[in-house]
């Protein structure tokens, strides 16, 4: 049966879902960078990020952080809550690295004396310009509770990953969060949303700072599916010589993942 697509993003595809206030969530091979001025599609990104993001998003809802996803449909895509997504990405940084580093003259690696968290509008036309928590509130993108709620979250979201991650051997450098409107007949609550994968933050090996994260699309490195596979492995949810199913208009083909 056809479904009804609902929106299309660089990465992900949203569908109608089989329930009132559900959504399925697809995840695509489409690889973008610097605002989709460099495009490429990689096979087995969309399942790696799919099962990566299932995982990290079942441990935030287990410790009661609320979030979009209801279960993982299949190796692509994931059955989540319809929200009302705020035009505004929600990035905290523990290390400096990316346009943190470009804009201030920080070095890449510079360690920061808190975690800090920076707003920017969704606005690819613009370049998601960094925004102040001013600019979004005289814009109607958010209210000033929904602001004060959001980021309140991102930090406990980042303690909690930072620890995650350590007891695995890698540094949580830096990371995106989106966050949606959910409504209780007058009322509504923000919850997080979209994704969290090597796709959506800066991943280091503690060990040599290898990177294990999209930089490695962004900066011509080679090797991202060997590094989110890696990230799979160490985080527990892919062991060693295990399959993706990589699926394709309805037919579906094994990908042998290397060793390395």
């Amino acid at each position: 049966m056809r479904r009804k697509k609902i929106y299309e993003g660089k990465a992900k595809i949203l569908y109608e879902g089989p329930e009132r206030n559900t959504l399925v969530q697809y995840f695509k091979d489409d690889a973008t960078a610097f605002n989709n001025k460099k495009k490429a599609v990689i096979e087995g990104k969309g399942v790696l990020n799919n099962r990566i993001s299932e995982f990290l998003l079942s441990q935030l809802n287990d410790i009661g952080i609320e979030t979009h996803l209801i279960k993982r449909l299949n190796m692509r895509e994931q059955l989540i809550k319809n929200c009302e997504i705020l035009p505004i990405e929600f990035v905290v940084r523990n290390i400096a690295a990316g346009s943190l580093s470009t804009r201030l003259g920080i070095a890449e690696g510079t360690m920061l004396k808190r975690p800090i968290i920076e707003y920017y509008y969704k606005n690819d036309d613009l370049d998601d310009p960094l925004v102040t928590e001013e600019h979004i509130e005289v814009n109607g993108w958010a209210s000033t509770l929904e602001i004060a709620q959001a980021s309140e979250t991102a930090f406990r979201i980042n303690d909690f990953l930072i620890g995650l991650f350590r007891g695995v051997g890698i540094k949580l450098v830096d990371f995106k969060l989106e966050f949606g409107r959910v409504w209780n007949t007058d009322e509504s609550r923000v919850i997080l949303a979209d994704e969290i994968s090597p796709d959506t933050c800066r991943l280091w090996d503690t060990k040599d700072e290898k990177k294990l994260d999209k930089d490695r699309f962004r900066k011509g490195l080679g090797g991202l599916v060997e590094a989110y596979t890696e990230v799979a492995k160490r985080l527990g949810i892919m062991p060693e010589g295990s399959n993706i199913m990589e699926i394709k208009s309805g037919i579906s083909k094994t990908i042998k993942l290397k060793k390395k």
